[in-house]
């Protein structure tokens, strides 16, 4: 399927592995032009080259945390102008609920909510002067299903879904886009140190944590990074032009809920 989206420029936070780098995968694939940010520079500019190569995009890479200002500056002096945004950032740590104090929310919310929202505010108003834009946000199933030990992901992205909710119904008639992806367990390294956690917890080793888990999973098995891309290039897509303000599930049947 031509998703009508080749040419476009996308920013696509954390994109050097994991569902970002799926998802900077199959935006290429449908040939959006990409900046890339990640972290960590190595991973990031490997991730590039690869991408590069294989699709022939344009790639413009941007090391830097977008939790901070000064990151968010770095990333935005490059992604001006860009048609897409698609927002990401590794989860914060699990743990029980009193285990966290007031500077652990403060640094969960900037990572999984503030840092989303600024570049929401900065870079929509170029959208909206284009009559067409896409935002998706890459959440978490907690959001519609909490879990119990990842409470401050559950706090900083449930925050980030209230205020897309709000926003999208505002910039809609303007051509532009947002809804969220919410992914269950998927075979990214978040899913290793999940499984490790458990594994440790328990006294098990880590082949029997991922089984245990995979089986609470209706398509017993884990996503993979490809297929969450998949989805993520049709929210940008022009076929998605009526889809505002949604919540996407991508847990395998996970969560058990008929809405």
């Amino acid at each position: 399927m031509d998703l009508g989206i080749k040419g476009k420029r996308a920013l696509v936070c954390a994109s050097s592995k994991g569902l970002g780098r799926g998802c900077a995968e199959a935006l290429a694939e449908a040939g959006v032009n990409l900046v890339m940010n990640a972290r960590g520079a190595e991973a990031l500019e490997a991730a590039a080259a690869e991408i590069r190569s294989k699709y022939g995009v344009d790639v413009v890479t941007v090391a830097a945390d977008v939790a901070t200002q000064d990151g968010r500056d770095a990333l935005l002096k490059e992604a001006q102008g860009v048609d897409i945004l698609v927002n990401n950032a590794g989860g914060p740590p699990p743990g029980l609920w009193s285990d966290w104090d007031r500077d652990d929310f403060i640094a969960a919310l900037d990572a999984n909510m503030l840092a989303p929202i600024a570049l929401m505010k900065a870079l929509m108003p170029g959208m909206i002067d284009k009559g067409w834009g896409r935002v998706v946000n890459i959440t978490s199933g907690s959001v519609k299903a909490p879990i119990p030990q990842l409470g401050l992901s559950n706090s900083a992205r449930a925050g980030l879904t209230g205020y897309a909710a709000g926003t999208a119904r505002q910039v809609a008639e303007f051509g532009v886009n947002i809804n969220n992806m919410l992914p269950g367990i998927h075979a990214t390294d978040r899913a290793v140190s999940l499984d490790t956690g458990v594994a440790k917890a328990q006294g098990i080793d880590i082949d029997a944590a991922k089984a245990q888990r995979q089986a609470t999973i209706p398509a017993r098995r884990y996503g993979t990074a490809a297929e969450f891309g998949a989805m993520c290039a049709f929210l940008c897509s022009n076929h998605a032009g009526f889809i505002v303000g949604q919540n996407i599930v991508l847990d395998g049947g996970a969560i058990n809920a008929t809405i």
